[in-house]
């Protein structure tokens, strides 16, 4: 028996750039950044090397009520705020609570509360600590605020692979649709971890950029003059549904979800695997086999492109390897250089843009790209670009820590 299409109903983002999707698509195609200084006491006190990151655009806590707010590490704040607006947007859709599903994925989880409530067991003592620390720290605490909020009750799954996080969570939720599993998911990803200790430590690893002087300029994926990634903080959701179900309630689509692919390297814990016969293009290879589609069918990619001088053209070397010639004719788009890394929230909200740039016909802009890298010769559109008309299909691609690569293929509904 065939697999059912597996349809997007629904999009949401609460992100540097918005406080929803359609705010933050909007200030995408502006070619607006979210990078900027962070005013905050401990940067200087620390000794940092970056000063800034990509934070949220608002405060959680002014969309979120007061007390659910304090129950809820920052990570799952913004996780909630996404999933209701991607739930909001796909009509609030009526499911028997067995058959509804999430599928969420952070990178760290909740570093803010476990670092704060070890702060409060040093300075003020054990029974200062507070009652909701392991609630609020454990890496499924947003996928558990997600599925009490919208009563899901079909399994409420976490995946936790680094920068692929939550790629891998959509590809999962394909998976548990096509398996009869549930009939709506709710999947996506967030990461709040800007914070003294992984600033420091990816400062450390020398994987950020220290152009302290002008953030909004720092993150310049296949640039030339790139020097690291953007550290930022997020969450993004998608309603994926099974064809039949959607089209049965009058749903709008706005995609269609075709196929996905999870691989790992087995190489190193943190550099890209350099060989372009590797696990990477294996896993787009295998990504479009899942899709039925063949190299000459992609017409966009929405990029990892973290702007790291070592990551970018080991994926360009892996895209190469399996496109070819083709990937001449591909547009490719580094959304990163405006979000900055939102590590496991990345694949998320790249697929949201992807299924934006399908919905629309228009590849988002990478912004900072002036002096293009001559060893990555890509078609990358700096401002937005016209999609071909027809049926398009596009490529989302996330690699992380760990040699983790997961890539989603989405096509026009």
């Amino acid at each position: 028996m065939a697999a059912p299409d597996i349809v997007v109903t629904g999009i949401g983002a609460f992100s540097p750039l918005g406080t929803n999707a359609n705010e933050t698509w909007t200030a995408l195609l502006a070619g607006e950044s979210g990078a900027r200084t962070l005013e905050f006491p401990w940067v200087e006190e620390l000794g940092l090397s970056t000063h800034f990151a990509a934070t949220a655009k608002i405060e959680p806590t002014e969309v979120l009520d007061r007390i659910e707010a304090k129950r809820l590490d920052r990570g799952a704040q913004l996780a909630l705020i996404a999933a209701r607006d991607a739930w909001a947007d796909a009509g609030s859709p009526e499911v028997d609570p067995t058959r509804l599903g999430v599928d969420w994925a952070t990178g760290i989880g909740g570093v803010w509360t476990l670092l704060t409530a070890w702060d409060t067991l040093k300075e003020k003592g054990a029974r200062r600590v507070p009652p909701m620390t392991v609630p609020m720290l454990m890496p499924n605490a947003a996928a558990a605020a997600i599925e009490m909020e919208f009563k899901a009750r079909a399994g409420a799954r976490t995946v936790v692979s680094a920068c692929a996080s939550s790629n891998e969570a959509l590809g999962n939720a394909l998976d548990h649709l096509r398996l009869g599993y549930a009939d709506v998911i709710i999947a996506g990803g967030t990461e709040a971890c800007v914070h003294g200790l992984p600033l420091a430590a990816f400062g450390q690893m020398q994987a950020l950029s220290k152009r302290n002087d002008a953030p909004e300029l720092a993150s310049r994926p296949y640039d030339a003059g790139r020097d690291g990634f953007v550290l930022g903080e997020g969450a993004a959701a998608l309603i994926l549904e099974r064809e039949d179900h959607a089209k049965a309630r009058g749903a709008k689509i706005y995609a269609r979800l075709l196929g996905g692919a999870v691989t790992s390297d087995a190489f190193h814990i943190s550099a890209p695997d350099p060989d372009p016969s590797g696990s990477v293009p294996r896993t787009m290879r295998l990504a479009l086999e899942d899709a039925g589609l063949t190299t000459t069918d992609v017409s966009h990619i929405n990029a990892h492109a973290t702007s790291t001088p070592v990551g970018d053209i080991a994926e360009y070397k892996s895209m190469r390897a399996v496109f070819g010639s083709h990937l001449d004719e591909i547009v490719v788009s580094a959304t990163k250089a405006a979000t900055g890394h939102l590590l496991g929230a990345a694949g998320a909200i790249e697929a949201v843009f992807t299924v934006l740039a399908l919905q629309e016909r228009t590849a988002p802009p990478t912004i900072n790209l002036t002096d293009p890298d001559p060893e990555i010769p890509l078609d990358v559109a700096t401002s937005p670009r016209a999609l071909p008309t027809g049926q398009v299909f596009a490529l989302s691609n996330s690699f992380g820590f760990g040699g983790h690569n997961a890539v989603t293929v989405f096509a026009t509904a």
